[in-house]
């Protein structure tokens, strides 16, 4: 399989670093019920961590408890952050929503890898993050396990 070179800004470990430290919402896009999906262990490791959850699954009514919601304008308030769980070809839709309801950033899950949806959410004025793990990148700055 070949890797997708990407660009270095969707990696800049100074943004990484701000938005975990200050972010306090994450609309986690794609999560699923199923604990053995990797949305599932990463939006638990949020919710346990302190952060805000907002499920975004049209499949979901309740996410361990917490109302889900069927897309992103649906949201009761614009999160900090919208951590991407699709397939790269759905990311370009989920970064023109993230702009448009006021999100604070986009970031693209492992394996989500879309310039297209960065390009996107960048001149919209939100930070991109592409390609690394949100709670990996917590534990790593935030020392929480």
């Amino acid at each position: 399989m070949q890797r997708t070179e990407i660009d270095p800004r969707w990696q800049d470990i100074e943004v990484i670093e701000r938005l975990v430290r200050e972010s306090r919402t994450v609309a986690v896009v794609g999560l699923s019920a199923d604990p053995r999906r990797p949305s599932h262990g990463v939006a638990r490791y949020l919710r346990d961590s302190g952060l805000v959850v907002l499920p975004v699954n049209p499949a979901l009514s309740t996410w361990n408890g917490i109302p889900a919601y069927p897309a992103l304008d649906a949201l009761p308030e614009a999160p900090d952050i919208v951590d991407v769980f699709r397939r790269p070809e759905f990311a370009q839709e989920v970064a023109e929503q993230a702009v448009a309801i006021g999100a604070g950033a986009l970031w693209l899950q492992l394996g989500v890898i879309s310039d297209r949806a960065a390009r996107i959410a960048a001149a919209g004025g939100l930070d991109v993050v592409m390609d690394r793990c949100l709670a990996v990148e917590h534990r790593e700055v935030v020392g929480w396990s």
